[in-house]
């Protein structure tokens, strides 16, 4: 096909979803290299994140295109081989399994602390705020941890574990917030030692260490943003490990991004540069998976709160840049906004949730009151 159909086609696309090449609305995509076409049309959403890397293309507002092409499911027209490629690892090969857990801590959560710590504000917790009464990010965050707490009903001298725990900042707050001590397991090596710095002081252990491999009893076991990572063939044994660490009366949260259809094919362009093997869990994997274990209290979602997140996030990123820039290339700037930008594009247009499950073993006897 020759360029000028491919652009030809590629124009009448974009208009489905309001969209005009080089026009003059902030949601208009500004071509400044003409074989963006044929890349997309080849490659689907690698191609179109690949250019926008490589600086073949721009929009004004950048989240704002890409929740217009999100909503007008233009996704969906541009379903390529490595799409499929993708989907088939996802489904038949087990990505997360041994040594293999550990790499989504080498290849992004290592990535290196000064990005973060600019990123994520003053604590540093990369998972969806809680936006109910919060203006900011930080009292977003705040009280998103301070909801996990009341969710699982802490109480002082009691022993929590917390699953991929990050840099630390959940335990350290319910540490000090609720007199808990407890244990932090992560898979990377940057967010362990900073975690132990963070909680020392603290009735706090932080492990470098996967969550198959840990078998101890706790008052509570939770886990914010870490389930994506699991992958859908090991969501059973996650559950089996929750299950063997809580004791018969306590409670544990799950804190995870959600699909809301069928069990979603992980997207080309975000396995290949940012989350490798992970993996969105659909509604029905997750329901199936906890049978017989546990019984679901509340089953709640705040979604929408993710694209304040994501956006505070990304404008902490722009204005930090200019200290951040002898680290980090244009390159990999671009990758990171365009990045920032999908999420909160995916999240703006509904098409993925943000849930938080609170679990009982057998069920809380009288009935579990939801804090919200």
């Amino acid at each position: 096909m020759s360029q000028d159909s491919l652009k030809g086609r590629a124009s009448g696309l974009l208009k489905q979803a309001g969209i005009h090449i080089n026009g003059d609305a902030p949601i208009d995509l500004h071509v400044h290299d003409e074989r963006l076409y044929n890349r997309v049309f080849a490659r689907g959403s690698l191609g179109l994140g690949e250019a926008y890397m490589d600086g073949w293309w721009d929009a004004e507002d950048l989240p704002g295109l890409c929740t217009r092409l999100l909503t007008a499911g233009l996704d969906l027209e541009l379903k390529t081989l490595d799409t499929l490629l993708a989907h088939l690892k996802a489904r038949f090969i087990n990505l997360q399994r041994g040594e293999h857990a550990f790499e989504i801590g080498k290849v992004h959560y290592d990535l290196g602390n000064d990005l973060f710590h600019a990123m994520l504000g003053r604590r540093m917790v990369y998972s969806c705020g809680y936006w109910a009464t919060a203006d900011n990010l930080d009292d977003a965050q705040a009280a998103k941890l301070d909801l996990v707490c009341r969710k699982l009903q802490l109480k002082p001298g009691q022993r929590v574990l917390d699953i991929g725990c990050g840099w630390g900042e959940a335990l350290k707050y319910a540490a000090e917030h609720y007199g808990v001590e407890g244990v932090g397991i992560t898979v990377s090596q940057q967010q362990a030692e900073y975690a132990r710095e963070l909680c020392a002081g603290l009735p706090i252990e932080i492990r470098l260490q996967d969550y198959r491999d840990i078998d101890e009893r706790f008052d509570a076991v939770y886990s914010i943003g870490m389930f994506e990572h699991v992958g859908g063939k090991n969501y059973r044994t996650y559950f089996e490990s929750v299950r063997r660490c809580l004791k018969d009366d306590g409670l544990s949260l799950l804190h995870s991004i959600g699909s809301n259809g069928a069990p979603a094919q992980p997207d080309p362009w975000i396995e290949k540069y940012i989350f490798p093997k992970s993996m969105i869990p659909a509604a029905s994997q997750v329901a199936a998976a906890l049978e017989d274990l546990f019984v679901i209290e509340d089953w709640h979602n705040f979604g929408a709160d993710y694209d304040r997140t994501l956006t505070a996030w990304r404008a902490n990123v722009e204005a930090a840049w200019p200290s951040l820039a002898a680290n980090y290339d244009e390159r990999f700037r671009r990758m990171w906004r365009y990045y920032l930008a999908v999420s909160a594009a995916v999240f703006r247009s509904r098409r993925d949730q943000l849930w938080q499950l609170t679990l009982s073993p057998h069920g809380v006897p009288g009935g579990y009151r939801v804090p919200r």
